[in-house]
């Protein structure tokens, strides 16, 4: 008996030692699964957010223009009716993955660019293309804000609505708001 109070000690360090490896390992395991899984849904929500901004912004260019006269009608009409379907799949990526304040700038990027394809449909001239053009490019802005700030992408400002209007503002065309769609 005397033997194994002596070595009791010894022991009760073993069993200690390998509790705490066993707990040690399972926490960073736990620790690198989390972050697998975040790496894992940011990369998805990248590509939701990178489909979605693709296919909205090809809508847009194509209302933009459609609205400015610069395309056949029927053919604009009908590549606009495709760019929407190609759309409305990505918005559902962006609602399952986004979070709240990206799928909120979506939604009002979104708005806008129907704003424009009505306009564009309606084949009407409206003094408040230019105005809305700027704002569907602003909404573009906060999106890219909102998504960026969602994945934790640095690197400062990359807002063009601003920019565009200068640009807008300087050329001779600047009614048409062509340089707008760039």
């Amino acid at each position: 008996m005397e033997g194994i109070a002596t070595q009791l000690p010894a022991l009760l360090g073993v069993l200690v030692g390998t509790i705490g490896t066993i707990v040690a390992t399972s926490l960073a395991d736990r620790s690198r699964w989390r972050r697998n899984q975040t790496v894992r849904w940011d990369e998805r929500r990248l590509d939701a957010y990178a489909e979605f901004a693709r296919a909205l912004k090809e809508a847009h260019t194509i209302a933009s223009r459609l609205s400015g006269g610069h395309l056949d009608r029927d053919a604009a009409l009908a590549e606009l009716a495709e760019a929407d379907f190609r759309h409305t799949l990505a918005w559902e990526n962006v609602l399952l993955l986004g979070d709240a304040p990206t799928v909120l700038a979506a939604r009002a990027w979104r708005d806008t660019v129907w704003a424009v394809e009505r306009l564009a449909r309606d084949g009407q001239a409206d003094d408040e293309r230019p105005t809305l053009l700027h704002r569907a490019n602003e909404a573009r802005d906060d999106f890219y804000r909102a998504a960026r700030g969602g994945l934790g992408v640095g690197g400062g400002s990359v807002a063009q609505a601003e920019l565009l209007a200068s640009r807008l503002n300087r050329r001779p065309d600047a009614q048409t708001g062509t340089p707008a769609q760039r």
